[in-house]
Order: structure tokens, then C-alpha cells, then sequence
């Protein structure tokens, strides 16, 4: 990990830049940084949508400031072929598939959302955990470790596969592979879910079926009036309250 910028944001918040090999990432830290013999804080991963990280910006950094005050680091890395990252052909394809059947008003098939999201899922996961080893091996950051946001079904597979997230708030989305479907079964973590009711992109029966077949003892639905980026405040601090349980 390479650390590139730093800037201490007007409400304590300090804000790196980093590079892991080709991959870019962002992450806060409460100012001033914990010495040595601090406690370390523990740590909450940002995921988002494959939209590049300039353009999440605005959001991702009202969520950091959010998990800092409430005593956590937050990190994010760029997924794989957004931001400046080389394109993907294979997956600029689905993703074009997908812009066509959503403007004629069909239904999107499932051999298109296998193809955005299968692969994206199979390259992006070893990429967090290997960034997940990096921020770990700081002297600030600790465990246990959250995730929260999507892709959902990013989500889900690191929920089964890495041990050392011990909780996760996902954002529902519609576009879920039917494989992701029997991994979901397979999440144990606790899960904290954000539906928004009226999101015009999302299928509401879809996401309440996954949900459904998540295995996870503790799993809470959190469900909104709005549309894709209405979700109000009070949701968001039901999503921290469940992270200041589990990880505190």
C-alpha cells in the first residue's frame, strides 16, 4: 500500500489517497491518528457501485465522515474497470446490453446481469481482501470489520468467504445473479438491509427474496419510502447503530 495525498478534512477526519499495485482507494482515519499504544479503531469497508470513484465521491465521503465520528476508519478501493482503470470489454458489453433493454422498457435477461455481475464479483473480491490485508497491517486500524453498500452481491460473497468481516449493511439491488442466491444462504453475519420502496430501478420482489434466503440468524430489513438515492437520514443512522453494535 502507497499512500499518494493527504488531507485533514474541517471535521477531524483525515483523508488518504493510497495505491495497492494498479488499484486505487481512499481511506479515513480519526484526526490525529491513534499512537501506538492507542486501541485501534475498527475498520468499515465502502462498497458502491462500479460508477468510478470520482463520480461516488460526494457520497462515499458522507459516509466516511459518518462511520469516523462514530469512532471507525472507512476505506474503499475502485472496483475493476471503473475510474481510470484499463476497460473491460466483456462487462462494457453487458453494461450496454443492459442500458438498451432498460431504455426500451424490457426486462433485463439473466444471461445479461450473469455477465455484469458474476465477473465483477469473481475479480473484485480477492482485490478487498487483499486491501483488507494492507489496511489490517496499519498500526491504527484494527478489527472486527464491516461492510456496507453494494454491489450486493459483492457483498455476499465476501460475507461468505471472508472470516474477518463480522457484519455487513447492504444496499438491495435487483440485479442479483441466480447463483448469488444460494451464497446468500450461506451469509452467517449479521445483516442490516436498506430497501428503498419506490426505487424505479430496482425490483421490489426480487430484493425481498433475497433477503428472504439470506441465512444469517440476525437480519433486519429496512425498508423506505423513495426513490434509488432518497434514503433519509434516519436510515442511514439505524445502519450506524447497527455497525456501533457489532463492532464495538
Amino acid at each position: 500500500m502507497h499512500f499518494t495525498t493527504e488531507q485533514r478534512l474541517d471535521d477531524g477526519v483525515l483523508e488518504r489517497a493510497f495505491t495497492l499495485g494498479e488499484i486505487p482507494g481512499i481511506l479515513w482515519t480519526p484526526t490525529p491518528t491513534p499512537t501506538p499504544a492507542s486501541a485501534p479503531v475498527p475498520l468499515v469497508l465502502l462498497g458502491h457501485p462500479p460508477l468510478g470513484l470520482r463520480a461516488m465521491y460526494p457520497r462515499l465521503v458522507g459516509r466516511a465522515r459518518q462511520a469516523v465520528a462514530d469512532g471507525f476508519a472507512a476505506a474503499t478501493i475502485e472496483l475493476p474497470g471503473s475510474g481510470d482503470r484499463p476497460r473491460w470489454a466483456a462487462v462494457e458489453q453487458a453494461r450496454a446490453d443492459l442500458r438498451r433493454a432498460v431504455e426500451a422498457g424490457e426486462p433485463v435477461d439473466e444471461e445479461t446481469v450473469d455477465a455484469l455481475v458474476l465477473p465483477l464479483v469473481e475479480k473484485s473480491v480477492p482485490e478487498w481482501q487483499a486491501a483488507l490485508d494492507a489496511l489490517l497491517s496499519l498500526p491504527e486500524i484494527g478489527g472486527p470489520v464491516g461492510y456496507s453498500g453494494g454491489v450486493i452481491s459483492i457483498g455476499i460473497r465476501l460475507a461468505v468467504v471472508e472470516p474477518r468481516i463480522s457484519a455487513a449493511v447492504l444496499f438491495a439491488g435487483s440485479l442479483v445473479p441466480a447463483a448469488m442466491f444460494e451464497e446468500a444462504r450461506q451469509v452467517t453475519v449479521p445483516l442490516h438491509v436498506l430497501l428503498q420502496w419506490d426505487d424505479a430501478g430496482n425490483d421490489r420482489q426480487a430484493a425481498l427474496d433475497l433477503f428472504d434466503a439470506f441465512g444469517s440468524k440476525e437480519k433486519t430489513l429496512h425498508a423506505t419510502m423513495g426513490g434509488h438515492t432518497g434514503v433519509p437520514q434516519f436510515a442511514g443512522d439505524a445502519a450506524a447503530r447497527f455497525f456501533a453494535r457489532h463492532l464495538k
